[in-house]
């Protein structure tokens, strides 16, 4: 599919490069995507930040994510409310574990 991260940002860049004229900004996640950011910034010629996200992971698979948490000021939560019922997860233990997450 793709040789590698930077490969995927600039296909994902050739396809974004209508939005150029309106002076995107690339939010980018640590680690993995931002080699993907990176190169989509360059080819639309806009500013790159990070964004960091916590996973809020589900009771026995913390490796499945039930919901994420954003920085901001209010914190931006996430929940997949169908995979929670799903997996019947006390709503206890999300606002716990979302708590946990914020203060992280």
């Amino acid at each position: 599919m793709f040789r590698d991260r930077a490969d995927a940002g600039r296909r994902l860049a050739a396809r974004l490069r209508h939005l150029r004229h309106r002076h995107p900004v690339v939010l980018a996640l640590p680690r993995g995507g931002l080699p993907v950011g990176f190169e989509v910034a360059a080819d639309l010629e806009a500013p790159l930040d990070i964004v960091i996200v916590r996973k809020i992971g589900a009771p026995d698979q913390k490796e499945l994510a039930i919901g994420a948490v954003a920085e901001g000021d209010p914190p931006l939560v996430y929940l997949d409310d169908g995979l929670i019922r799903a997996l019947a997860v006390p709503a206890r233990y999300v606002e716990a574990e979302t708590a946990r997450q914020i203060e992280e």
